[in-house]
């Protein structure tokens, strides 16, 4: 099981409606990434003073990747968080230390 992560920032002054957006995600896109057999077992996303963490436990971690990249659904989300969100590079980390 991979554990993986990734962090953002919101931009100024838009932290409400990242909140907000959260508060109704897509059921299209939980669907897609409920169907891309890719595993999903734990995916929470934590925000404090514009910074955002997302957690993922997966079995295969490219499949979600997969999904993130060709579906009309995370394409969709993505529209609505470019207003929301910082540009970023590569978002996703890499699990380096777990105690337990």
């Amino acid at each position: 099981m991979a554990r993986i992560a990734f962090h953002l920032r919101i931009k100024p002054g838009k932290r409400e409606a990242y909140r907000e957006s959260h508060e109704r995600v897509p059921e299209a896109l939980e669907s897609a990434y409920l169907t891309a057999d890719a595993g999903l077992e734990t995916y929470s996303v934590f925000e404090s003073d514009g910074h955002v963490f997302g957690f993922m436990e997966i079995e295969h971690p490219e499949r979600i990747k997969a999904v993130m990249a060709d579906s009309e659904a995370q394409a969709s989300w993505d529209d609505e968080m470019a207003a929301i969100l910082q540009e970023a590079d590569d978002i996703w980390m890499d699990e380096v230390y777990r105690m337990v």
